[in-house]
């Protein structure tokens, strides 16, 4: 990468880091607000009645779904609404004429979005230390799919982006398509006391595969194999990328 190309990414990665850190009210604070009142709640009271789960106690089993709940929303979050209102506001028309391949501009609101949602998923993390105790088993399995969901997911937000034609079109996909994913994902329970209907059917849910394997990385149990989840995650990512390439190539959504 060229001297000018790597002030253009960095000038795009400090815009959004910027965006989100000025109204961090806004884009962190519900975040850990939300999270703590699942820990209360599905933690504290419910957690108490319900029996250990594989050798853990309840908090600590559903700890990192939680927080990987988190990492997933602001990473979508973030790039879908920003990218979307550079669109509406029409500034989106100069980065398209300046000198800069359209990859790049792909890469500094991608790396924004991973900024985000690894943020929150720190924040997250440093709650859920609050409420219990969670040691870590495999700290290099952890970083990755930190990274990886925080990836995928803002690939999938820049995607939203690029069709959304008015901004309640950018709350559809979280509200009908990642709650109802979240919750099929295993975050709440093991997948294996599922009905065989809902267990084959969960199998199809991304977000099945980056619970287990950070939950893996922080208590050492999976339903899943690691090495079936990190070629799910990463096709995934080269998949989603290839997309949003092509699409700002062809123009959709940002050439009028």
């Amino acid at each position: 990468m060229n001297k000018a190309y790597f002030i253009a990414f960095i000038t795009i990665l400090r815009k959004e880091i910027v965006r989100f850190t000025r109204i961090w009210s806004q884009t962190l604070l519900p975040s850990v607000i939300t999270m703590a009142l699942y820990f209360v709640i599905f933690g504290n009271l419910l957690g108490a009645r319900i029996s250990s789960m594989n050798g853990y106690s309840y908090i600590q089993y559903i700890a990192p779904g939680l927080i990987m709940m988190s990492v997933i929303a602001n990473a979508y979050g973030n790039v879908a609404s920003s990218f979307f209102s550079v669109r509406f506001q029409k500034s989106i028309e100069e980065m398209i004429v300046a000198p800069i391949p359209n990859s790049l501009i792909l890469l500094g609101y991608i790396a924004g979005g991973v900024a985000r949602g690894l943020a929150v998923g720190v924040l997250a993390t440093l709650l859920a230390l609050s409420f219990t105790h969670l040691h870590l088993h495999n700290v290099i399995v952890i970083i990755t799919v930190f990274f990886l969901s925080a990836l995928l997911f803002s690939l999938a937000g820049f995607t939203n982006a690029l069709y959304a034609k008015k901004f309640d079109d950018i709350a559809i996909v979280p509200t009908f398509i990642l709650t109802p994913l979240t919750y099929l994902g295993g975050v709440f329970y093991s997948i294996h006391l599922l009905p065989k209907t809902w267990y084959i059917l969960s199998l199809f849910d991304p977000i099945l595969y980056m619970v287990n394997a950070f939950r893996y990385g922080i208590l050492g149990v999976t339903d899943i194999s690691l090495t079936i989840a990190f070629t799910i995650l990463t096709v995934c990512c080269i998949l989603l990328f290839v997309i949003n390439l092509r699409l700002l190539n062809k123009g959709v959504g940002v050439r009028t």
